[in-house]
C-alpha cells in the first residue's frame, strides 16, 4: 500500500505563516563558504567549498512587524517585540493539534522556504527514537507528492556518529538537505554521544559541531517542550541556527507564536477524529457479592436486550464467567444453574434510554458499571473484552471500505505482556486477549448472516489465529532485553533478537505494511515507548490496561489514535460529509466515563490557556477582519455595538463570557441578526466571538456504551412509495464545469481594478548614544546604546532588484490556471494598481491570488452542469449499516421513518423529524445516510431528508435538504450555500430523466415552510 498526499488549506496556512515571516527576504541560492578539512588538511592548504544559508536581510523591525500581520490575520497574541531566546535570534512557535500533519507540515515549510528564500539546510530535532523513527519514514512517504509539487528530492539522513561522511555530503550539496537528529546524541554523555563536540581523527581533526555550525542550518523542534533541560537549551547555539521554528501540539515556552491549530479548531474543522470513551464504574449493591458487569444495551424491533457478565456453575461445580443477554422476566438464579448470590435477581425492566437494567430486588446497574468480586484482574479482563468487541464491530463496518482497523493497549508493566519466564513468552495480558478475542470471534462468525458483503469479511476473520494477530514495542523491559533500534547495537546486546526487530520494523517504521490487510497484526501492546511521537491514522480503539497518574496526560495517549484514517488505496478518508461517522476513536479507560472525560477536558482547557476568556470591548478592539475590498480594523465604536449586541441577547454574562444561550442559537442557527452596520461583516465577527474560549466549546467526548445500532423498519422500507421515491434519487452523476475564460478574465480585472490593495514594506531607523556608565553585563548583550529617536520609511524598488520573481508562474500555481490567463488579467489591470507589485512584491502575489481564486470559484458554480452516468448507491447503504449510532441524539420511537429512530444533529431536525412522523400527508420519509452524496466542486454534500407524501389526489415525491440545524457554525455557511446551489443542478439534471412525479429539491427551516411548499404543488 501507498499513502497518499494531497494539498490542505489549513496545512497550506500554517506554511504560509511561517514563511511569511520573511516577506521582503531576498532569494539567495547555494551561498558559499569554505568547508575546514581540519588542521592536517590545513597544513596541506587544501580547502574546500560548502553551500550553507543566506544571512537573514530583514531587521528586528521588519521581522516584527511581518509577524504582527501574520498574528492579527489570526486573532493571535501580537508580540511586542521580537522575542528571542538563549543566544537564537529568531524564535517561531507553531501550534497544531495532534494527529493534523505537523511533520507535514514543516517539510512543506522547508521546500517552500528553499523555493522562496533559497535556504537549503535544516535539522530536525527530536526529543525520542519513536518520533525520530516517525519523522524519517514521512520524508520517505512524502518524497514523491513533494517531488511532483517542487520539482525536487530533499536529501535526508538520521545524524549517526559513526557514519560522518553524511556531514561532508550535507555541507557540499547545494540542494535541499536535512539532518534528523534525537537530543541524546549531543546532550547525553556517553562516549559515542560525545563525538559530536570532540576533534576527530576520522572525521579530518575536525569537530562534527563545527561543520553542522558552518552551515548555519534552520533548526525545527519537534515537541520543543521535551527539549527544555538545560543540556539540550545549552547546546542548541552551538549549532548556529539560522532560527528555531518550533512545532507542537503543547508549547510550554512560548517566544513568537504565528500559527495555531489547536484541539477546538482542528476539532470543529472535522481534522481529527471524534473521540468516545467506555468507562468503568466498580458500584457496590448492599448485601450481595453476586457478580455482574452490564457491558451494554441493545435495540431490536421488539424489546431492548441487555449484555450482561454473570457467573455460571458448571456441572462439574466449577465456577465460570459468561456473558448473557438478558430481557425482561429473565431469572438469573436459574440461569446461573442455582448459585445463592443470584437470588432475587429476576430483570425487571431493560431501559435502553437510560441504559439501565433494574431486579424486583432493586438492584439496578448502568451500562459499564461491575459489581460483587471485582478484581484488579476482572477490570483488566473486562477492558480486554471491550477492546476486542469494539475493534470487531468497527472491524465488521470499514472492512467493506478498505479500512483496517487498529487497536493500542498501554500497560503498566511490560511483563503483563510479554514475560521472557515462560516457555511461549506470554505475559498475562497477552493470554487474557487470545482467550477473549477467540471468544469474540466465534460468536460474531456465529451470528454472520451471508451476504456478498460479509462473505469476505467472514474469510478475513477466519484467516489468523489470535497468537498472529498482536505484538508489542517495549523500549526496554525488565530483563534489559532491548526492542529499540536493531540498527544500533549497544555494547553486551545480542543482534540475533529477530522477533523484537521485526516488531520494532513493523510498528516504527512501516507503517504502510501495519496499514495492509495482508499484515495479520491489528492489536498492538506498548509501555511508553509509543506515547509520543508515534500514532498511526488506522488506531481506532486505546485501551488504558493501567492505574491513571499523572506522568502521562490523558490528551498525549488519546493523541496517538486522533490522525484520520487511510483506506487500502492510501486514501484519507476526509470528506466532511461523513468524516465523523467513520472516524470515531474509541477509549477503553481504567475509570469511570466521566472521570475520564472530565480529566480530558481539563487538559484540554489547560492547552487553550492563550485564547482570549472575556468577549468585551478591549477584545473587539482593533482586530482585523477580512472585508470585500481588503481587511479592515475595528474600531472603538464598532467594538461597542459588538458588545451591546451580546449583552441584549444574553449571549455574555456578568462577566463577559460567552453564555451556553449563545452556542445553542448558533447551533440551531437562530442567532439574532447583527445591528445593520456590522451586518456585511456577519461571518467575520460570530468568528471573532468563537475565538473567545469558554467551556463549552470543548470538543465533544460521546459515552461510547449509548452508541447502539439503529433497527432497520423493513415494512417502512419495503413500502412502495419508498421504493418509488429511492428509485427516483438514486443515481449517479459527474459534474462539468465549462466557464467561459474571457468572462473569467473580465471579472478579474474588475475586481483586481476596485479591490487589490498591497502594503509597502517599511524601515525603521533608531538613533542612539552611547550611555555613560557600561556594565560587564550591558556590554556583553549589546546593550551600552540607548534610543533617542526612530525614523519610519517605505522601501524603495531598488530593494528588490537582486530577486526575480516568477509573477505569473506564481500566480498561475496558486489559482491553478494558465499562464496565458493571467497575463490576460494582468495585462489589463490599471496600470497604478500594477504598481504596487514593485512596493511589496509578495503581497502582491497573495493578494491577486486570493481575488482571482473567488472569482474563479463563483464562475465554476455558475457554468456547473451535471451528466447522469451509469450506477446507483448499493442498497446495503441503508440495510447493511450496522455502524453504531449515538443514541442520545435520538429521537423517540418513530412510526413512519425507514429506521425505528432518527438520529439527528440538532433541536431543529429532531422536532421536524417528529412533526414528519405526526403529520398525515407524509406516508414514509428517511434520514438519508452519510454514503449518499452528492459530488460538487466544493465537496461532496449529504442532503438531510427524503420524503414522500400524499396530498388529496396527487403523490409528490419530495427530497428536502436541511442545512439550517445541522450547521455547526456560521464559518461553514460559505460552503454549505455553494453546495445547495449545486444540488438544486442536480435535480434539475436529475429530473430530465423522470417521467412523472419529479423530485422537488428545497431548502426549508422548518415542518411549517416544508408544508407552504408542498401546498403550493
Amino acid at each position: 500500500m501507498k499513502l497518499k498526499f494531497k494539498v490542505q488549506p489549513y496545512q497550506t496556512n500554517a506554511v504560509e505563516s511561517v514563511v511569511d515571516c520573511f516577506a521582503g527576504q531576498p532569494l539567495i541560492t547555494n551561498a558559499s563558504f569554505r568547508l575546514d578539512p581540519g588542521k592536517q588538511a590545513q597544513a596541506r592548504l587544501e580547502f574546500e567549498t560548502g553551500f550553507r544559508n543566506a544571512d537573514i536581510q530583514l531587521s528586528d523591525a521588519q521581522l516584527i512587524r511581518n509577524i504582527l500581520d501574520i498574528q492579527k490575520r489570526q486573532n493571535l497574541p501580537l508580540s511586542e517585540q521580537l522575542v528571542s531566546g538563549k543566544d537564537i535570534r529568531i524564535n517561531l512557535d507553531v501550534e497544531m493539534e495532534t494527529g493534523t500533519g505537523k511533520t507535514y507540515c514543516y517539510i512543506k515549510t522547508i521546500f517552500e522556504m528553499n523555493k522562496r528564500y533559497g535556504w537549503n539546510k535544516f535539522i530536525i530535532m527530536v526529543p525520542s527514537i519513536a518520533i525520530r523513527e516517525g519523522v524519517h519514514q514521512s520524508f520517505k512517504n512524502t518524497a514523491e507528492h513533494f517531488s511532483e509539487s517542487y520539482g525536487k528530492k530533499a536529501r535526508f539522513f538520521i545524524y549517526n556518529s559513526k557514519q560522518l561522511h553524511h556531514l561532508e555530503s550535507y555541507s557540499s550539496d547545494g540542494g535541499i538537505n536535512v539532518m534528523i537528529i534525537n537530543i541524546q546524541a549531543f546532550n547525553a554523555k556517553s562516549a559515542e554521544n560525545l563525538r559530536i563536540n570532540a576533534e576527530l581523527d576520522d572525521f579530518q581533526s575536525r569537530r562534527p559541531i563545527d561543520v553542522i555550525a558552518s552551515n548555519r542550518p534552520i533548526l525545527i523542534l519537534d515537541e520543543p517542550q521535551k527539549m527544555e533541560g538545560k543540556a539540550t537549551t545549552d547546546a542548541l547555539p552551538k549549532f548556529k541556527p539560522l532560527m528555531l521554528l518550533r512545532y507542537s501540539a503543547t508549547h510550554k515556552t512560548t517566544y513568537n507564536k504565528v500559527h495555531r491549530l489547536d484541539a477546538l479548531d482542528a476539532y470543529n474543522q472535522k481534522l481529527v477524529k471524534k473521540i468516545g470513551v467506555r468507562g468503568i464504574t466498580v458500584k457496590g449493591l448492599a448485601g450481595t457479592n453476586a457478580y455482574l458487569y452490564l457491558e451494554s444495551i441493545e435495540v431490536s424491533r421488539q424489546a431492548p436486550v441487555a449484555r450482561v457478565e454473570m457467573e455460571i456453575k458448571l456441572q462439574s461445580g466449577a465456577i465460570k464467567r459468561v456473558v448473557k443477554r438478558l430481557g425482561r422476566g429473565d431469572d438469573l438464579f436459574d440461569l446461573s444453574n442455582g448459585l445463592d448470590q443470584y437470588k432475587g435477581y429476576v430483570v425487571s425492566q431493560v431501559d435502553a434510554g437510560r441504559d439501565t437494567i433494574e431486579f424486583i430486588n432493586g438492584a439496578i446497574l448502568m451500562v459499564g458499571d461491575a459489581t460483587g468480586d471485582v478484581t484488579e484482574t476482572a477490570i483488566r479482563r473486562i477492558q480486554i473484552r471491550e477492546t476486542i468487541k469494539v475493534h470487531l464491530e468497527k472491524e465488521r463496518k470499514l472492512f467493506a471500505e478498505g479500512i483496517k482497523v487498529l487497536s493500542l493497549f498501554f500497560i503498566d508493566e511490560v511483563v503483563k505482556y510479554r514475560d521472557y519466564t515462560q516457555s511461549d513468552e506470554r505475559g498475562e495480558y497477552a493470554r487474557i486477549f487470545e482467550e477473549e478475542y477467540e471468544a469474540l470471534k466465534n460468536e460474531i462468525l456465529a451470528e454472520m448472516v451471508f451476504s456478498e458483503q460479509e462473505a469476505a469479511y467472514h474469510h478475513y476473520l477466519k484467516g489468523f489465529d489470535a497468537r498472529s494477530i498482536h505484538n508489542g514495542y517495549f523500549s526496554i523491559d525488565k530483563k534489559t532485553k532491548r526492542l529499540t533500534d536493531p540498527g544500533v547495537v549497544t555494547r553486551g546486546e545480542s543482534a540475533g533478537q529477530s522477533d523484537d526487530v521485526d516488531a520494532y520494523d513493523l510498528i516504527l517504521r512501516d507503517k504502510a505494511k501495519l496499514l495492509s490487510f495482508e499484515e495479520p497484526v491489528r492489536f498492538i501492546f506498548s509501555h511508553s515507548a509509543l506515547r509520543e511521537g508515534w500514532d498511526n491514522p488506522n488506531v481506532f480503539v486505546m485501551c488504558m490496561l493501567k492505574h491513571s497518574d499523572n506522568t502521562i496526560s490523558r490528551r498525549q495517549e488519546v493523541g496517538r489514535g486522533l490522525r484520520l484514517c487511510v483506506n487500502q488505496h492510501g486514501d484519507r478518508i476526509d470528506d466532511p460529509a461523513i468524516v465523523h461517522d467513520i472516524n470515531v476513536l474509541t477509549v477503553i479507560a481504567s475509570e469511570s466515563y466521566k472521570e475520564f472525560v472530565r480529566n480530558l477536558q481539563k487538559e484540554i482547557s489547560e492547552s487553550l490557556s492563550a485564547r482570549p476568556r472575556k468577549a468585551d470591548e478591549a477584545y473587539f478592539t482593533g482586530k482585523v477582519i477580512q472585508t470585500a475590498s481588503g481587511t479592515m480594523e475595528i474600531t472603538a465604536a464598532m467594538a461597542k455595538q459588538i458588545y451591546k449586541y451580546l449583552l441584549k441577547h444574553d449571549y455574555t454574562d456578568d462577566a463577559d463570557q460567552i453564555t451556553e444561550a449563545y452556542y445553542t442559537a448558533q447551533k440551531d442557527a437562530a442567532l439574532a441578526p447583527l445591528p445593520a452596520e456590522l451586518a456585511p461583516h456577519a461571518e467575520q465577527v460570530f468568528k471573532l466571538v468563537d475565538s473567545v474560549f469558554n467551556e463549552n466549546q470543548l470538543p465533544e467526548v460521546d459515552d461510547d456504551r449509548t452508541s447502539k445500532v439503529n433497527p432497520l423498519n423493513e415494512d417502512n422500507f419495503s413500502k412502495k412509495e419508498f421504493q418509488e421515491l429511492w428509485k427516483r434519487i438514486n443515481r449517479r452523476a459527474v459534474y462539468r464545469v465549462g466557464f467561459d475564460a474571457a468572462e473569467l478574465v473580465k471579472n478579474c480585472i474588475k475586481t483586481l481594478n476596485a479591490d487589490l490593495r498591497v502594503t509597502p514594506l517599511q524601515y525603521t531607523v533608531q538613533a542612539g548614544i552611547q550611555g555613560t556608565h557600561i556594565t560587564d553585563t550591558q556590554l556583553k548583550q549589546g546593550e551600552t546604546f540607548e534610543t533617542k529617536g526612530t525614523v519610519t520609511g517605505s522601501l524603495s524598488a531598488s530593494v528588490h532588484s537582486a530577486v526575480t520573481y516568477d509573477l505569473l508562474g506564481k500566480i498561475a500555481e496558486n489559482v491553478q490556471l494558465t499562464r496565458k490567463t493571467i497575463a490576460a488579467i494582468l495585462t489589463e489591470i490599471d496600470p497604478v494598481v500594477f504598481s504596487q507589485f514593485k512596493k511589496n512584491p509578495e503581497h502582491f502575489i497573495a493578494e491577486a491570488s486570493r481575488l482571482i481564486q473567488e472569482q474563479k470559484a463563483t464562475l465554476i458554480i455558475e457554468h456547473l452542469s451535471y451528466d447522469e452516468i451509469a450506477g446507483t448507491h448499493d442498497v446495503s447503504i441503508f440495510t447493511a449499516d450496522r455502524s453504531k449510532k449515538d443514541f442520545s441524539k435520538a429521537t423517540k420511537r418513530l412510526k413512519k421513518h425507514i429506521y425505528d429512530f432518527a438520529i439527528t444533529d440538532s433541536k431543529v431536525e429532531r422536532d421536524f423529524a417528529e412533526e414528519l412522523d405526526a403529520s398525515d400527508e407524509v406516508v414514509v420519509y428517511a434520514k438519508l445516510p452519510g454514503k449518499f452524496l452528492i459530488p460538487t466542486p466544493v465537496g461532496d454534500y449529504n442532503p438531510d431528508w427524503a420524503i414522500s407524501f400524499v396530498t388529496g389526489a396527487v403523490r409528490h415525491i419530495y427530497f428536502v435538504a436541511e442545512t439550517k440545524g445541522s450547521m455547526s457554525s456560521l464559518e461553514l455557511r460559505g460552503i454549505e450555500d455553494a453546495k445547495i446551489k449545486c444540488a438544486r443542478k442536480y435535480f434539475e439534471a436529475i429530473n430530465t430523466k423522470i417521467a412523472h412525479d419529479k423530485v422537488k429539491y428545497d431548502v426549508i427551516s422548518d415542518y411549517s415552510k416544508l408544508m407552504e411548499i408542498v401546498g403550493g404543488e
